[in-house]
């Protein structure tokens, strides 16, 4: 089993910037790919950037250029930089973990005002 803790979300003005973690415990050891995902009011949940434990990223083509994620093996922990945020960008974003299993965290809101 793994768990994910995730922390960072708030409320930002359009332009602003927040980081967003997850902490993952528990069967550690079984996680290749991480990421997030977000879930807008109204709207299924997609993907916002996922990486793999050797580094290599993938990204949601609304991200691109303005989203960076990151992740430190040794803290378990991934991270999602987001900067030039947007009223759009608004969701609650949730942490991803696949070990093939796949887990969720609880979700984080992140709420962009104009």
């Amino acid at each position: 089993q793994v768990q994910l803790v995730e922390s960072g979300g708030g409320l930002v003005q359009a332009g602003g910037s927040l980081r967003l973690s997850c902490a993952a415990r528990g069967n550690i050891f079984s996680i290749n790919t991480m990421g997030w995902y977000r879930q807008a009011p109204g709207k299924e949940r997609s993907l916002v950037a996922t990486i793999t434990k050797g580094g290599s990223t993938n990204y949601a083509d609304s991200v691109k250029a303005r989203f960076t994620i990151s992740r430190d093996n040794a803290k378990n922990t991934v991270y999602l930089q987001m900067n030039s945020l947007k009223p759009e960008d608004t969701a609650v974003y949730y942490c991803n973990a696949q070990s093939p299993a796949v887990y969720w965290g609880q979700g984080t809101q992140v709420t962009v005002s104009s």
